[in-house]
């Protein structure tokens, strides 16, 4: 049955992933944890759901304005398309990931560092223009290998958390593209390159039977509309205010995930 509590947490998400391509998992998750008291199997298994539905519906307004970044996207699924499998075949064999005393924690700390990530994005930037300038050809050399293994970190958290592929995303592609990546461009390609990774990261649990699909379709009837209405405006702030209040709620989030 439908519970609009859902419809409005999923609102609230949806649109804050339209606009910074951020909350999919870091702010959903901890959500269902802390204000619904889902059991982190079910929060994790109907998050990934949520993030593919929900993304897909706000990457079509992103590629429809030009902004992804397919070469860079694709280095990224190299990397963490494999790995997430990996953690569905685990899954599949009957591994329990649900006993696992470890995954609530490993979702506060997850959500900690993403908010730290966001906190730092400017200065990391800086520092990464600054040694692209003076090192350019040994820069460019290591963006590649760098953007796969980063991929590959990514697959695995958003498999076992659901969170990572927005804010630890946009972190990671902000620090190896400082030039190439802009607001606009940042959303649109982190946006993308989650699509997927949701959809093989959640067969796993879907198989299982670990989704919650009342509660998905509740989320997902206030999510769409608002990632869609997200994405337009997108294009004309940079969202950096945003992800600043975001990260506050991260960081309170992410410690009452873990006391």
């Amino acid at each position: 049955m439908i519970d609009w509590t859902y419809t409005l947490a999923g609102t609230l998400t949806g649109f804050v992933i339209g606009l910074t391509g951020v909350g999919g998992g870091a702010l959903m998750t901890p959500i269902l944890l802390l204000v619904f008291g889902i059991h982190p199997t079910t929060a994790v298994a109907t998050d990934l759901w949520f993030a593919a539905f929900t993304k897909l519906a706000g990457a079509r307004i992103h590629h429809t304005n030009g902004n992804v970044d397919w070469q860079v996207v694709k280095r990224l699924w190299s990397g963490s398309l494999p790995m997430a499998l990996l953690v569905v075949v685990l899954v599949s064999m009957g591994a329990h990931i649900g006993k696992v005393d470890w995954l609530t924690k490993g979702i506060g700390v997850i959500v900690l560092i993403t908010a730290v990530g966001l906190l730092a994005a400017p200065k990391m930037v800086a520092l990464a223009r600054k040694k692209q300038s003076g090192q350019p050809e040994q820069f460019e050399n290591i963006q590649s290998v760098l953007t796969v293994v980063g991929g590959a970190i990514l697959g695995t958290c958003v498999a076992l958390t659901s969170v990572g592929a927005g804010v630890l995303g946009s972190v990671m592609l902000l620090y190896l593209y400082p030039l190439r990546m802009t607001p606009h461009r940042l959303v649109a390609t982190d946006i993308v390159h989650a699509i997927p990774l949701a959809v093989v990261a959640g067969l796993g649990y879907l198989f299982a039977g670990m989704v919650d699909w009342w509660m998905l379709m509740s989320l997902l009837l206030g999510s769409i509309p608002a990632v869609i209405g997200g994405s337009k405006l997108a294009s004309r702030i940079t969202g950096r205010w945003i992800q600043i209040a975001l990260a506050c709620v991260l960081i309170a989030a992410g410690l009452k995930v873990l006391w």
